[in-house]
């Protein structure tokens, strides 16, 4: 197994790793993200990361870093087993992992271990399955509402769409009740930005403590026709934030396949593959683990950079271009915009009804700019517009 040079490693951080911290993983940060597309910031990582392919070969490379093993993935094939393998011997529940979701639940699923993760897992799984409530419904009020905002000043900005979006994402997590409880999402989006910074900044508890008070409240409530409804607010009050923190995630998605001209469920999987919303996977490993024939100590890291394995034309013809006819199945290990096996995640079911819902319901009443072909590997959401259609 190849070692990166010096150099190399500080290649892998400078023009992959920094730069997609830089916008934000948590929650985006808008001046980044409008920078990173004047950059191109994406592509120079996704040509970095093919350069490391050429000149190492397909297997893990492992980072010079002091005090870590760190271990970049180059094959969509060793992406699968990475996946498949989790949550033991692949822990998802990384140091970095741990120290950022701690601002804002430090008891989530997507870091928790053993049984606590089982069963918090399970509750994520049950509650999130769709069907049990109408989430149709509700997104398609909040479009219907977003539409007639939109005709009346001639277009759809994403603060317009981000705020209709926020609204439907509190209806169907909570119930209508929350629907006008801006502030909870404020308190969460305030504890996302001290989030970015995992452990680098100090944990406000007062702050999260008050978020959590207020989303009790409406737990507690347990409005019929919402997922608060589903189960004991107890059960609930830690793996709440991550939906919600979710929908971002969701509503990022459906304003970039508004771009692209997309339609139903595989618009949004094709938004996601285009311009991954968690561009970077990590795993840690809990033991010694072996990849082609190099035994790599527990505690290492993996690296999955998504934009590469999305983008690669040397891999997937259609890398640049809309193909939403590669889903829900893709022939391509390494096509894995929602994660993959056991740690997939578990709402996606559910983002794909609400995202396509509101897409559906947008798509044929706006006028849609025309990307230029190919398309590009950075899309910055913010500063997208739609203009409305004159006939509406």
């Amino acid at each position: 197994m190849a070692v990166a040079s010096r150099l190399d490693t500080g290649r892998a951080f400078a023009k992959v790793l920094l730069p997609t911290l830089a916008k934000g993983v948590i929650v985006r940060r808008r001046s980044a993200a409008a920078m990173a597309e004047k950059v191109r910031a994406d592509a120079v990582a996704v040509a970095t990361v093919k350069r490391f392919h050429e000149r190492y070969g397909p297997e893990p490379l492992r980072l010079r870093v002091t005090g870590r093993s760190i271990a970049l993935l180059l094959d969509p094939v060793d992406v699968a087993r990475l996946l498949a393998e989790s949550p033991e011997p692949f822990a998802l529940a990384t140091r970095e992992k741990k120290a950022a979701l701690a601002h804002f639940q430090p008891h989530g699923a997507l870091i928790s271990t053993g049984p606590e993760r089982a069963h918090r897992r399970a509750v994520n799984e049950d509650v999130l399955r769709p069907g049990k409530i109408d989430v149709v419904g509700i997104v398609a009020d909040e479009a219907d509402l977003l539409l007639r905002h939109a005709r009346s000043v001639g277009e759809l900005t994403w603060d317009a769409f981000a705020q209709a979006w926020w609204r439907a994402a509190r209806r169907i997590v909570l119930g209508s009740f929350a629907r006008q409880d801006g502030e909870l999402t404020d308190l969460l989006q305030e504890l996302r930005g001290d989030a970015n910074w995992a452990y680098l900044h100090p944990r406000r508890e007062a702050l999260r403590r008050r978020f959590e008070q207020r989303l009790r409240g409406h737990l507690e409530r347990g409005e019929p026709g919402s997922l608060a409804s589903l189960a004991p607010a107890d059960e609930l009050l830690d793996q709440a934030p991550h939906w919600l923190f979710a929908f971002d995630a969701g509503g990022i998605a459906t304003m970039r396949a508004l771009a692209i001209g997309g339609a139903g469920e595989a618009g949004i999987w094709e938004s996601v593959r285009l311009w991954p919303t968690t561009p970077v996977i990590l795993r840690e490993s809990t033991e010694r683990t072996r990849w082609h024939g190099t035994w790599l100590p527990a505690g290492t890291t993996f690296v999955v950079f998504l934009p590469y394995f999305h983008r690669d034309p040397d891999r997937l013809s259609y890398a640049d271009a809309y193909a939403p006819e590669n889903w829900p199945a893709p022939s391509d290990p390494g096509l894995v915009p929602f994660s993959g096996g056991p740690g997939i995640c578990p709402g996606r079911d559910l983002v794909l009804v609400a995202g396509s819902t509101m897409l559906d319901a947008l798509r044929d009443h706006l006028e849609v700019p025309t990307l230029r072909q190919p398309l590009p590997v950075t899309l910055n959401h913010f500063g997208l517009t739609f203009v409305t259609r004159s006939n509406d």
